[in-house]
Parts: C-alpha cells; structure tokens; sequence
C-alpha cells in the first residue's frame, strides 16, 4: 500500500515581487505515517464570517504519493519555529488599529488626537521606574483622521483588550502584513486605433486634472513616463506633499507626480528599523513593482520602449493625462496594515480621485478588514478604489479585497506573446514562452544534451525543483537542464542552473500550473513549457541516454488567437463573505505587462541580475489593477460628476464575455469556458465605458444598508457609520437587493423557498430620450422573470426600478451563470447573473 501524504496547497504564496519574481510556491506534499516520530497536527481551515460557516477547499488533502522526507524538516522547523516564535512575542507590543467614535470625544479635550492619545495613555502599564510621558508617548504612531478615524499605537495583547472595553473605542485590528500581488494593452482594449488620430486621448476632456493615488513600492522619478512636459500646472485644489530622503528631492516631484509620501512606522514597529544603506527610506522605488503600476496607471507616452527588444512599441499609461501620487508603503519585508491605512487617509485628504491598490493581506469579515473599513471612507469621499483580486487562482474562493465599494481586478491574457522553442533529438518540436536575451545563446545547428534530475513522478524533488545547492555540476555542467516550478521564483532556478555549469534551462509546468505560459527575463537560455509537453520532455530525458535538445527565442508575437483568457494564478470567487456580491468585478490585462522599471534592479529581480532596463514585463493581478484605475481615471476625467459606484458601473455592464474568436472567455487553467467567478462581469472595455448609457449607481447610505442585512451587532456597524447621522434605515429587505451592476441570486438551505425576487434602479446617462428593452437568459434550474420588461425614459439621469424574479424549477447542485441585458439599439448595458442554492441542512 502507498504511503499517504499532506498535501498542502499554498494559493501560491508569492514573495515580496508577487508575480514580478514569480514565485511558485504552488503546493508541498508531506509524507504523513502513524509511526512517524513528527506529531501529527491535522488542521482544518476554516472560517466564520457572517454567521456562516466556511470551509476552504483545496487546502488540504489526503493523497497517495510517495514520500518526499526532505519535505518533513521544512514542516518540522516552520512548526517549531512558529512555536518559538510565539512565546517569544507573547508579551511584546505589537501594533494595533485603534478605531474611535470621532462623535464621542468629549468636550474636555481641544482636539480628537489629544483623546485618542489619552484613551491609551490611560491603558497603558507603566512600570515605577518609568516617568511620566516618556514611553507612552512614542506608543502611538498614527493618528488617522479622514478615511479613517482612531490611531495606530504599540500594545501588549493586555493592553489591547483593556483598551477595547473604554467608551469611544468602537473597534481594535492587530497590525495585518498584505503583499503586493505584480504597450500593447491600450492597443488591445481600442483606446489607440491603428489608423486614426481620433482617439480617446485626442478628444480633449475639459479636466485633465484628475489624481490617482498608488500605493506601492514607491516611483523611480527619472523614468521617461513620468516627463510632464506639455502638462498644466498642478491643480490648486491639490494639497499633497513630495516628501524628500535618500535618493528623493523636491525637484524629483513634478505636473506627472504631482505627491510623494512614505509610510514606514507599522513595518518599522514589526520588522525594526529599515537599514538605509541599503533600502531607500524615501519614495524611490528600489524594488520596481510601484513604477510598473503607476506607469501603467498614467504614464506618459514613450517611443521605442522595449524589454532587451522585446514588446517594442510606445509604451503609455490608461490615462496619460492624468496625474500621479506615490503613496510606498511596501518595503523590503512587505506592507502593513497601518502604514496602508495612513496612506488611504493621508490620500483622501491630499485630494485624490482615484486610489489604485496592487495588495491584498487575505479575507475577512467587512468590519475586520481595516482597507475595507478605510476604503468606505475614501468612498464616502468621492474617491473611486480599485484593488487587485490577488494571485491565488486557480483554486476557488481564493479572492482578497472583496468589499462591495472596492472595485477588485482579476488578470487576463492579452493578443501578444513571447515564443521561444525547444527542439528536441527526436526530431519533435515544442513551443513555449521566454524574455531571455543575453551573451549565453545556443546555436540552433547544434544539440546539446539534456537531463533532468527528477523521476517524472508528480512529487516534487530538490533537484528537479533546481532549487540552491541541489544540482551537481558533474552532471549538469555543459547540459540544458528541465527544472520543475515550485517553491522558489523561476528566474532564480535558472540562476542555479548557471551556477552549476549548465547551458540553458527548460521550466517545465506541473499540474498546479497546467498549460499557462507566463515569460521571463532569465539570466540563463530557458524557455518555459505547458505541463502536457514538460511530460513529454520529461520521459524523453529519462528514457533516452542520449537526449539532447537545443532552444530558440522567436522575439515579439502579436494577434495571437484566441484572447483574451483568463489568467491561471487570477484568483477566483465565490465571494464567501457575501454570497450575494459577486466578485472580481471584472477581468484587465496582467500578463506579459510591458511598464516602467527601477533602475536600482536587474528585470529578474535577482541580486545576481547586474542588467538595467528602463521598462519591464510582468504579470500578476498587480498589473491588471492599474489597468482598470487609470481607465476610471480616464471615465472621472470626462464625467467628473460620477459617482465612484457609476464608474464601477460603467466597467461592468460594457465589459465583454467573448474572445477575439467570437467564442466565451476561456479558463487558462482549465481550457474550457470560465465563469463570472473567475472573469465577474467580463473583460474590461474602455471605449464603451465611455458611454455605457445605463449606470447602477449606489451612495453611501446604500452601502451602509447592505451592511444592515449583514447580521453585524450594533457595534460592529459603527466602525462604519463614523459620523452620528448615518443609520440604518433598513431599505433592503436582503443582501442582494444592494444596487451592484451583478446579480447573484442566493437560494437559502431552507427547500420551501423557491421564489426570489431582487430589485434594481438604472441612471440614464445616455440620450435624454431612450427606450431599453430587456433580454435574459434562460436557466435550467429557474424561471426568470423581468418586470417591467422595458423602461422609458424622458430625461437625462433619470432613474427607473426594475425587479427581476426567479422561481426554482429544480435545484442545482452547481451554480448557474447567464446575464441580463438591457438594449436600446445602441447600448447594450450587461449584468452577469449567478444563482446558487445552498445545500439542504
């Protein structure tokens, strides 16, 4: 009998880079045996949220693989250094959110800071030797006072509690560690027509002064995408800073960054302090990652980018006339939660318009989530959030940022490529993908031999993972050596392989990666290959004592069919914090982004890559958020009365579900048809967001009502009702009735409720004078029904209601997907529909 394993899949728990480093710690098989001296610790994940009970799937299972020991000393020294780890903080002060009532300060205290400095100054333990004001001074670090109301101090677990019991303190977070999830794309979504100048940017909007906000890793100032040559000068209305360090002057601001801020005192508080000769404690991005996205944002139009040659072409933001804030609140070990929420605070309060989030720090409930709660606020303020939906795809209920008022951004592929080819001895030809261009080249008259050092079992290995010390140079020097994905980051594998002597590299997929192809810009000949070819490559290696193969780069590729497609690693609903609230919202490119690149990093990233490049190609659901910011930026640009939920509205309903073939978007790791859970309402489409002629709108009250049907205790919905007029009015009589562009229907346990029914309310923002009629899908497992079925209008943004009833036929084990659409001849104004039915109690 086979032994049994653990196998654990990690949603691929990306490093620092995301998927800019592209780290595949995709899953880890352990060895389990009842006589095994390791104690045997079995968790199951699980979560509460709303009242409901969630399990995880796919995070652990049993499996009947053969063993992996080394594996076992991972787990072993990760569970005791957890151990360690924990009694060692036990007792130490860590950074808490605290969350004030702002309505309840008393009138005693001049201004909110000196009571909110007060309220923890009264908790805190001082010991008899300590005087007065010393210590507790510097234990709070933040005060937040616009998006966000309380102050971000240094507590022991103790003090904490004690803190969370005095009057005035509506709620406490501990400090939560988030991670960054990482040319052609204006092209691709039609904002730059081949053969006219009559484009989106040439129409000149009468305010070009619209602000996005990134937060990030910082900018690289002297990249040609951020030249603000031609720009007007920066609105008077404008109230941010450009803050100075090493590496960062006033002069380094300009009409493109128009702000620059740094927020280090909650990484500071968890990791100690950052070592400045070595990090730039200043808004210089050392590590890349916040260029990309702020260029891709709003960058400048810049001819002849190119990656090493690769994806040559002018290179341009979404909204190029728009202007840039960098808020770096990611350093070297990550990003935390109270440095995050010091810039959407600070933010707000500069006068942004726009707040683009490439982060994600897991799911909680709503009044958990301190981006949430703070996004809510920025929200109330006008400004329009847009968040990355997170890397852990293709597993299911792997999202981040699922807030109904944050806009979340899933990646898809786009119409290029990068081939490259492995030709084998035998004679057969495989194609993959690679950005390699360097002085190591293979002749492609010659063949080189080839060997891989695994056994073409699915278990992992050390030495076919290619990972740090595992390859003998006996056996691989002079060789192209196939090295598995997983666990380490895919440039650094090729480094090892060079280090050991081999001549190239062929990285080969496994079954958590399946057929998607994701380029980079190796230091070593290697070209990446779907997992059915690495099979097939894989036994050619082992089967034939003399297997050789040589490898060839092909450049740039373009209109390549079909596309767009879901990208594998974009995380995946459903949306278990609400059911009801569909999410992504939609899907943006992020694979193969070609943007703006530090110039203190080779494009791998690796310490070991001495190459600088101005512009760099990345993938992760980092990229396709600022996609979807700079087109909102593009939308508030030329409706600047809209409402942050009209310009979610105006992306959802005019997205796409269909490629370049005419076909349904397609799963990258399935090859077959996705679902609104993995695209939402579709593939963005800025041109018709321009004009979507219908908007779901919905203002904060609203939002607030929808919280009011999510069974949260008097005090929990306080931490969003900040200021004392705003209460539930209790306007909806369930979740799904929140006036959101998607409709997810949500059949309870309960089988005697067969009959739903939702209600929405449309803006004409199109034509004074239009008639919609409606078109829905047909389901098996339900009846829908329309009413009424055509809505008249007469003026401009006038608002007409609709509801939409769905009666169960027979009950589906699986959920539904079809789509609504509301059509006047010009318009086709698109809502996905979802019903699920919840398993009988």
């Amino acid at each position: 009998m086979k032994q049994p394993t653990i196998f654990i899949a990690c949603t691929r728990c990306h490093n620092s880079k995301g998927l800019s480093l592209l780290s595949d710690i995709s899953s880890l098989q352990i060895p389990f045996s009842s006589s095994s001296s390791l104690p045997t610790l079995l968790f199951l994940p699980y979560f509460i949220l709303q009242g409901r009970t969630v399990l995880l799937p796919c995070l652990m299972k049993m499996a009947h693989q053969k063993p992996v020991k080394w594996l076992v000393l991972i787990l072993t020294n990760c569970l005791f250094f957890s151990i360690a780890f924990s009694a060692k903080t036990q007792f130490a002060h860590k950074t808490y959110i605290v969350q004030m009532d702002k309505s309840a300060k008393p009138e005693s205290f001049t201004n909110h800071l000196d009571w909110y400095s007060s309220k923890v100054n009264s908790i805190v333990f001082k010991p008899e030797n300590e005087e007065d004001g010393g210590h507790n001074q510097e234990r709070v670090i933040y005060a937040y006072q616009n998006a966000f109301h309380g102050v971000a101090a240094r507590l022991s677990e103790e003090e904490a509690e004690r803190l969370q019991e005095q009057d005035g303190v509506l709620a406490i977070f501990p400090d939560t560690k988030y991670q960054l999830h990482t040319t052609r794309s204006p092209l691709f979504l039609g904002l730059e027509p081949h053969d006219s100048t009559t484009n989106v940017w040439s129409q000149r909007v009468t305010d070009h002064d619209v602000i996005v906000g990134v937060l990030d890793t910082g900018v690289w100032p002297e990249s040609q995408s951020f030249n603000d040559t031609g720009m007007s000068p920066v609105p008077a209305r404008w109230k941010g800073a450009c803050e100075t360090g090493r590496g960062f002057s006033k002069h380094n601001c300009n009409k493109k960054i128009v702000g620059a801020r740094i927020f280090y005192q909650g990484y500071e508080a968890a990791t100690g302090k950052i070592n400045e000769q070595t990090e730039f404690k200043s808004p210089r991005d050392q590590d890349g990652h916040g260029t990309h996205t702020a260029a891709t944002v709003a960058g400048s139009p810049v001819r002849g980018a190119n990656l090493l040659g690769y994806a040559h072409g002018t290179a341009r933001g979404m909204a190029p006339g728009a202007r840039i804030a960098a808020y770096k609140v990611c350093w070297v070990g990550g990003c935390f939660s109270s440095d995050i929420l010091s810039a959407v605070d600070k933010a707000v309060a500069d006068g942004v318009n726009v707040l683009s989030i490439s982060l994600g720090g897991g799911v909680s409930a709503y009044y958990r989530d301190s981006l949430s709660i703070a996004a809510f606020g920025a929200m109330e303020m006008g400004v329009f959030v847009s968040c990355s939906a997170g890397n852990g795809g293709p597993d299911p209920v792997s999202l981040t940022n699922v807030s109904p008022w944050i806009t979340t951004v899933g990646a898809s592929t786009m119409d290029r490529d990068f081939p490259s080819t492995v030709k084998l001895g035998n004679g057969r030809t495989v194609t993959g993908v690679s950005l390699y261009k360097g002085t190591m080249m293979l002749s492609t008259n010659k063949q080189y031999p080839v060997v891989y050092m695994g056994n073409n079992s699915t278990s992992p290995d050390p030495s076919s993972l290619c990972l740090e010390g595992t390859l003998d140079r006996r056996v691989v020097a002079g060789k192209i050596v196939i090295c598995d994905r997983g666990i380490s980051p895919r440039v650094q594998k090729g480094q090892v392989v060079k280090d050991a002597g081999g001549v190239g590299m062929i990285l080969a997929n496994t079954a958590a990666n399946g057929e998607e192809l994701v380029a980079d810009c190796h230091l070593v000949p290697a070209v990446a290959v779907g997992e059915t070819e690495a099979k097939a490559i894989k036994h050619y290696a082992l089967t034939s004592p003399r297997a050789t193969a040589t490898l060839a780069f092909l450049g740039t590729r373009t209109g390549v069919r079909p596309s767009p497609v879901v990208a594998a690693f974009s995380s995946r609903g459903p949306n278990f914090v609400s059911l009801e609230i569909l999410k992504p919202d939609v899907v943006a490119p992020g694979v193969n982004i070609l943007a703006a690149w530090t110039g203190a990093l080779g494009p791998s990233s690796l310490p070991t890559d001495h190459r600088r490049v101005k512009f760099n190609i990345l993938s992760g659901t980092s990229m396709s958020c600022p996609h979807v910011s700079g087109i909102a930026a593009l939308l508030k640009a030329r409706h600047p009365e809209w409402s942050p939920a009209a310009i979610k509205s105006a992306l959802m309903t005019t997205a796409y579900v269909h490629d370049n073939t005419h076909k349904p978007l397609q799963d990258a790791s399935a090859a077959e048809a996705s679902t609104p859970y993995d695209h939402g309402a579709g593939h963005i489409n800025p041109r018709k967001a321009l004009d979507p002629g219908l908007v779901y709108d919905i203002e904060a009250q609203d939002y607030l009502e929808f919280l009011c049907t999510q069974r949260l205790t008097p005090m929990q919905l306080k931490v969003f009702t900040k200021y004392s007029n705003r209460s539930c009015k209790h306007s909806l009589a369930s979740p799904g009735d929140l006036n959101y562009p998607a409709i997810s229907v949500v059949f309870p346990e309960r089988t005697n409720v067969s009959l739903l029914t939702l209600h929405r309310t449309v803006t004409n923002v199109g034509p004074p004078v239009s008639n919609y009629h409606a078109i829905v899908s047909p389901f098996k497992g339900a009846y829908v029904k329309v009413e009424p079925r055509t809505l008249k209008f007469t003026r401009a943004n006038q608002k007409l209601s609709y509801k939409i009833t769905f009666t169960t036929k027979s009950r589906q084990a699986t959920p539904e997907f079809g789509g609504l659409v509301w059509k006047d001849g010009v318009h086709r104004v698109r809502s996905p529909i979802v019903i699920v039915w919840l398993p009988p109690l």
